[in-house]
């Protein structure tokens, strides 16, 4: 017997059409304001010159052949090759850095019932929100001492400072949500505590894992202010600083090739972005709740 308000089969599907629609008609918007950046970025870095300053024409597409001209100039006229190079060495070493010390920090805070450690854990986690700019001076020291001014390794240093406070928090939530007992059964099975916490604990909270690889990654990819504080050689740039300061002479903008330089980092990290996007935001939220 049908419940009350069911109607047939085909008006229910009919129903069921009308809400999904509904929903996509709602989406559209949002949709079309996330492409059009991208769409944006790549008219534009692929239109000629004269094409980019037409000002009698529509300019969300071509009026002229498209050229490759652009992406010819950032190879072969810049440094841009080494700038990808670069970018991914630093994001490879902070996010190797951050894990290193942010897994031991947080374990250590969420499982060895320390003294404080729920402050602390806190305390940690407020000296990432120090604004970045008070941090040039002191960070500038350790940068001169450790002579590595004007290279890249200068921002392997310096970047851990921020993105290893966030992950210990992050990672302590998550290490507070495994039961001690499967810990303490992995010990009686004859782990240590550090056995434990590589073939117990790291398994069971690798989306906080994650979670830090990809903030790590991405802060380093993105960050401007200390690359242009530290870095000024034009080799040992990474894609943000070297696009913004070789692309751009005095008034003088290579909107083909900056565009075309933004979309060949941006386009590829946004699909890796993409692939965990759920264990990330898992990760942010599960850890913001425990």
């Amino acid at each position: 017997m049908a419940a009350r308000g069911d109607g047939p089969p085909q008006s229910r599907r009919s129903k069921e059409m009308r809400r999904h629609l509904l929903i996509y008609l709602g989406l559209v918007p949002f949709l079309v304001i996330a492409v059009f950046p991208i769409f944006w970025m790549a008219i534009t870095a692929l239109k000629q010159e004269a094409d980019l300053y037409r000002m009698d024409a529509v300019p969300f597409w071509f009026h002229l052949p498209p050229t490759w001209k652009n992406f010819d100039f950032l190879f072969q006229r810049t440094f841009y090759a080494d700038w990808i190079v670069n970018t991914m060495s630093i994001s490879f070493w902070v996010s190797a850095i951050t894990l290193l010390t942010a897994v031991p920090a947080g374990y250590a805070l969420a499982r060895l019932r320390l003294p404080f450690a729920e402050n602390l854990g806190i305390g940690i986690f407020m000296t990432y929100l120090v604004p970045a700019i008070i941090l040039f001076i002191p960070l500038a020291r350790v940068v001169s001492l450790l002579e590595l001014q004007d290279s890249w390794w200068s921002l392997v240093v310096v970047y851990p400072t921020f993105t290893i406070p966030f992950c210990t928090w992050l990672l302590m939530g998550f290490f507070k949500t495994v039961p001690f007992e499967i810990e303490e059964a992995a010990m009686i099975d004859g782990c240590g505590q550090l056995g434990a916490l590589l073939r117990v604990v790291l398994p069971v909270s690798w989306p906080g894992v994650i979670t830090s690889v990809i903030f790590s990654f991405t802060l380093s990819m993105q960050d401007f202010l200390y690359s242009l504080a530290f870095v000024s050689i034009s080799e040992q740039k990474p894609v943000p600083l070297g696009v913004a300061t070789e692309l751009i002479r005095g008034d003088v903008y290579f909107w083909g090739s900056l565009m075309a330089g933004a979309l060949l980092v941006g386009v590829p990290v946004a699909i890796v972005y993409n692939l965990f996007l759920d264990k990330f935001i898992s990760g942010i939220t599960g850890a913001a709740i425990k």
